[in-house]
């Protein structure tokens, strides 16, 4: 004869113990909470409820190198990627991989991706949560940022905004890279003390020279001064002297 129990269309599998059990209806069906995202409040119940734009710090297990990763995320997809890196040489071709993979993943794909380098995937953790709990970036900008604002958190030049610094006891500080650009060289005051500095911005110095500017007429553009420099007793090379 057939079996005449019904089959669950599930398949789920109970233990004996809950099959005996009786039903109980549940009272809360309050659903969860909602979270701000790109102007709006939103109970997030699927990976396509999620939209935003922010960052993420990873660094990998050795702790050898960091990476910054930037989002942006549009109905639970990722549409747009920034990943910047400073450690290790072999970082710089990881991301590059990791530019790759990231764009068209829904965000929990891209969590479960291997993203080349330890200090990628510990930075997609990162930003994975910030976005799923609500914290990101355009939490409470009306239709979030679009795509290609990723690109602008570079500033002009398309350059990371790196800070590179090198001191020793015996010598003191040298300023190698600021925001505003490459440093070539300190100004110094009477007690040897740094007030200002000179830079070059190598973005736009390159764009320059890439429009058909003399490398000189290029150089001489994009090169600035910060601070007091133009009253320094002592000008030096901070990468010579």
């Amino acid at each position: 004869m057939p079996d005449s129990k019904p089959v669950k269309e599930d398949a789920m599998e109970y233990s004996p113990e809950v099959e005996e059990m009786v039903c109980v209806a549940k009272g809360a069906q309050n659903g969860p909470a909602p979270i701000p995202e790109e102007g709006r409040w939103v109970q997030a119940k699927e990976i396509k409820d999620i939209s935003g734009l922010t960052h993420g710090v990873g660094w990998c297990a050795p702790q050898q190198g960091a990476c910054k990763l930037t989002l942006n995320v549009k109905d639970g997809i990722i549409e747009e990627a920034l990943v910047e890196t400073v450690g290790c040489t072999g970082m710089t071709h990881s991301a590059a991989m990791a530019s790759e993979i990231l764009p068209g993943k829904t965000i929990l794909e891209a969590l479960n991706s291997d993203l080349v380098c330890d200090a990628i995937n510990v930075a997609m953790r990162e930003i994975f949560l910030q976005i799923v709990y609500g914290r990101s970036q355009t939490a409470f900008s009306e239709n979030g940022l679009p795509v290609g604002a990723g690109l602008e958190d570079l500033g002009k030049g398309k350059r990371s905004v790196t800070a590179t610094m090198y001191s020793t006891r015996l010598k003191g500080p040298r300023y190698l890279e600021m925001a505003e650009g490459y440093v070539t060289r300190l100004g110094l005051n009477e007690g040897g003390e740094i007030i200002g500095y000179e830079f070059v911005r190598l973005g736009p110095m390159m764009e320059l020279i890439s429009q058909g500017v003399n490398a000189d007429e290029a150089l001489s553009r994009s090169t600035g001064t910060y601070g007091q420099f133009a009253e320094a007793c002592k000008f030096i090379d901070p990468r010579k002297e």
